[in-house]
């Protein structure tokens, strides 16, 4: 497949020590054939220096193809999400959390198999392959292939990491889906969504993983874990 332009979507809440971070990974890193890059920031109003220091960036990088949009209220993830997917115009787009816990020089990884023209959707696991992992919570770990188990069982797909940040897709597809999660469950959903398309060829690659601790900044929790059970049912059964 000819990729002329990758979009990658930062939804942001509170993330002002990690924003312009992320950014500058995100500016910094070289696409396989020259692919240019849009950025698409969604501010899912932030009440921290998150905004300031998004706009300080875009400020000091107006060669770079960044675009803000704001929500004038808490939406929650899969809202802000939403808002980039709408937005999006590159022939492929990828999620990326605003924090540093996914390395944007995966994005390569996940992009080879849909320009060789394998794949329609690209997950980024980070419990295969050889990538550097940062060792933390052992309850969390067994939540999320817990999650990716039943998941699987609904969707039919051999998956191991459901619950990935960096999931890449084909523009049109995830375009085309009626998304309907406003927060965390945006990632049972769209699995399910994509599941369900006749002949999508899904891929896994594995990825590095920088995981932070909930005192240096991490936001989801167990409860979190208890609504993407009831998406994984909903989306599969009742959608």
């Amino acid at each position: 497949m000819k990729i002329s332009r990758l979009t990658i979507i930062i939804p942001f809440y509170n993330e002002e020590h990690f924003i312009a971070g992320i950014l500058e990974r995100v500016t910094g890193v070289k696409l396989l054939h020259n692919i240019e890059k849009e950025i698409i920031l969604v501010n899912d109003a932030a009440v921290d220096g998150s905004v300031k220091a998004a706009k300080e960036f875009i400020s000091n990088h107006k060669e770079q193809n960044i675009v803000l949009i704001e929500h004038e209220t808490n939406q929650g993830k899969g809202a802000a999400i939403h808002s980039g997917i709408k937005k999006a115009t590159g022939e492929v787009l990828i999620i990326q959390d605003a924090d540093l816990e996914y390395d944007p020089n995966d994005y390569n990884l996940l992009l080879r198999p849909i320009i060789n023209g394998e794949a329609d959707v690209v997950y980024g696991s980070r419990f295969v392959g050889g990538n550097p992992h940062r060792i933390l919570f052992f309850w969390h770990s067994i939540g999320n292939k817990l999650l990716t188990l039943l998941s699987n069982f609904f969707t039919n797909l051999n998956l191991t990491d459901m619950e990935t940040c960096y999931k890449m897709f084909r523009t049109e597809i995830i375009q085309h889906l009626n998304l309907k999660e406003k927060r965390f469950g945006f990632e049972p959903e769209v699995t399910a969504g994509i599941s369900r398309i006749p002949d999508i060829r899904i891929f896994e690659v594995g990825i590095s993983y920088y995981g932070r601790t909930y005192k240096e900044g991490k936001k989801i929790d167990w409860k979190d874990g208890f609504h993407a059970i009831y998406c994984i049912f909903r989306y599969n059964m009742f959608y």
